[in-house]
C-alpha cells in the first residue's frame, strides 16, 4: 500500500512537469541521487536532500543554495573529481521544461562539504548555457537542448580549480511562465584532485546571488522579439 502510494505521488509530481537531478556520472560511475518524498533513512549519496518536485519560486528563498531542504544524509558520500574531468547530472527524464538557462556553479566547502550549510558559501559560475538561437518565445535555449541530450548536462570541473572539497550546484531556470520563475537547484559534494592555483570568481552566496526584479527573472518571454539573454549570476569562471 505505501509503495503503491509513493508511486502514485511520484507520477503525479512527474505529469505536473516538475522535478530535479536523479543521478550523477562521474568519471564513468554512477551515482544515485537522494530519492524525494522517502524517506532519508538509510539513504547514502552524494547529493543534498531535496524534499519536493515542486520548484522554488521567489529569488530569495532561504532554500535557493541547494533546494529545500538541503541537508544532509547519513551516510553522507562525497565523490572524488579530478580537474579537467567531465561531470554529468541527468534530471528526470524527460525534462518538461525547453525554456530557460541553465547554470553550474561550484563553491569551496573550506573543508569536509558534511557539516556546511550551503548557505554560508560563495559560489562561483564554471557553466552557463542561455537562448543560444531565434527568440526568447520561440528559440532554442540551455533547457532546450538538455532535454536533447537525455535530459542531462555535462560540464568539465575547471582544470585550474585548487584541489579541495567542494559543493557543485546544479540549476535550471525555467521561465515560460510569465513573471513567475521557477528554480530547481541542485547540490552534491565532491572532492576535487589534480588541480592548480586558480582563483575562483567572482562569487556570489544564495539566496543573494539572484534577485527577484531582475529582467532576466522576472520576464515574459511572450511579449517579447527579444533575439538575446543575459543568464542571471555572475560571469562564468572557465579556469
Amino acid at each position: 500500500m505505501f509503495a503503491c502510494a509513493i508511486v502514485a505521488l511520484l507520477s503525479t509530481a512527474f505529469a505536473s512537469g516538475h522535478g530535479g537531478v536523479v543521478s550523477y556520472n562521474i568519471g564513468g560511475k554512477t551515482f544515485q541521487g537522494f530519492q524525494a518524498y522517502v524517506t532519508p533513512i538509510g539513504q547514502s549519496t552524494i547529493q543534498r536532500q531535496w524534499a519536493t518536485y515542486n520548484p522554488i519560486t521567489n529569488a530569495t528563498d532561504a532554500n535557493m543554495a541547494c533546494n529545500s531542504p538541503g541537508l544532509t544524509v547519513n551516510p553522507m558520500l562525497t565523490a572524488t573529481v579530478g580537474a579537467g574531468s567531465k561531470i554529468a547530472a541527468y534530471w528526470n527524464n524527460p525534462w518538461p521544461h525547453t525554456i530557460g538557462p541553465m547554470m553550474v556553479y561550484m563553491a569551496n566547502c573550506g573543508g569536509d562539504c558534511t557539516n556546511v550549510n550551503p548557505a554560508s558559501l560563495n559560489f562561483f559560475k564554471i557553466n552557463e548555457s542561455g537562448l543560444l538561437s531565434g527568440t526568447v518565445a520561440n528559440g532554442q535555449w540551455g533547457s532546450g537542448l538538455m532535454v536533447q541530450q537525455n535530459s542531462s548536462w555535462t560540464v568539465t570541473i575547471p582544470k585550474s580549480l585548487p584541489n579541495g572539497n567542494y559543493m557543485i550546484r546544479h540549476e535550471t531556470l525555467a521561465i515560460h511562465t510569465a513573471n513567475q520563475p521557477q528554480f530547481y537547484p541542485e547540490c552534491a559534494q565532491l572532492t576535487v584532485i589534480g588541480g592548480a592555483n586558480g582563483k575562483p570568481g567572482p562569487t556570489v552566496k544564495f539566496p543573494g546571488g539572484y534577485s527577484a526584479t531582475d529582467p532576466s527573472i522576472n520576464i515574459d518571454v511572450y511579449s517579447s522579439t527579444a533575439t538575446t539573454y543575459i543568464v542571471p549570476g555572475p560571469v562564468v569562471w572557465s579556469g
